[in-house]
């Protein structure tokens, strides 16, 4: 029997999920599929996202539906979302999830480059919102969850453009809290601090890095996505009805 929660408010909800593929937005997809909802997501890495649904099958859950997306296009973006809406019903949960934190110095960044990192961490998280509201709405409400990032909250330097998008998402969800309410849709910001994702561990994690992060957060453990898709189910769920326009922050303690 799993120490987790189940959410029975989840069961056959209709889940989109941006970035689905790898990291984070793989653990949010195999999360929402083991709590028996019906999960479409977008990603670009192919061949990750169709072992995914592989994987999400053979386990005996409902099969995901995959799309490749590049998120900076909106219209392929946006026809993902009618197609998949289509064929399992409105969506009344969306999870802004994909994100890319590139690292780039400040005399390197062109302005297409700047455009380019808010297109990849912010613009798509706006459209998708635009996308699914009206048929949240009309299917009497639902929940989105922003996910940020705590790098800006930290001043953590090397990727202005990555964190600059990030503190946005805060204000695009407070903004978006608002005009949705009457709707009966909320709107959250979720906060990830240092995730031990596979491309976290293999670019970044050394003994030095684990050691000061250890020593800033109050748990002296490391996060891993799942402990950032089990705060996604929560706020995704019909336990956390009265909660819109928050920021909650899985890093242990560090900010």
């Amino acid at each position: 029997m799993s120490k987790w929660a189940k959410y029975p408010s989840l069961k056959n909800r209709s889940v989109f999920i941006t970035g689905g593929g790898s990291g984070i937005g793989a653990s949010i997809v195999e999360h929402f599929c083991e709590q028996g909802s019906k999960v479409g997501f977008v990603d670009i890495d192919v061949a990750s996202s169709k072992k995914l649904v592989a994987d999400m099958k053979a386990k005996g859950h409902i099969a995901p539906v995959f799309r490749e997306v590049d998120l900076r296009n909106i219209a392929a973006l946006q026809k993902a979302i009618k197609e998949i809406s289509a064929e399992m019903g409105p969506f009344t949960i969306l999870i802004n999830n994909a994100a890319h934190d590139e690292r780039h110095k400040i005399d390197d960044v062109t302005v297409e480059f700047w455009d380019d990192r808010q297109a990849v961490n912010l613009r798509h998280q706006f459209f998708t919102v635009q996308a699914i509201y009206k048929e949240m709405a009309a299917a009497g409400g639902g929940s989105i969850v922003n996910i940020g990032s705590s790098s800006w909250y930290l001043a953590q330097g090397g990727m202005p453009g990555y964190t600059t998008a990030k503190c946005a998402v805060l204000g695009l969800t407070r903004g978006f809290a608002r005009d949705l309410g009457g709707m009966n849709i909320r709107v959250n910001h979720l906060v990830p601090g240092w995730i031990m994702t596979q491309r976290q561990i293999d670019k970044w994690l050394t003994p030095e890095s684990e050691a000061d992060m250890l020593k800033k957060q109050c748990l002296k453990e490391k996060v891993y996505p799942e402990d950032v898709a089990r705060m996604a189910l929560w706020l995704a769920s019909d336990d956390s009805r009265m909660c819109t326009n928050q920021s909650w922050v899985v890093d242990g303690g560090w900010i």
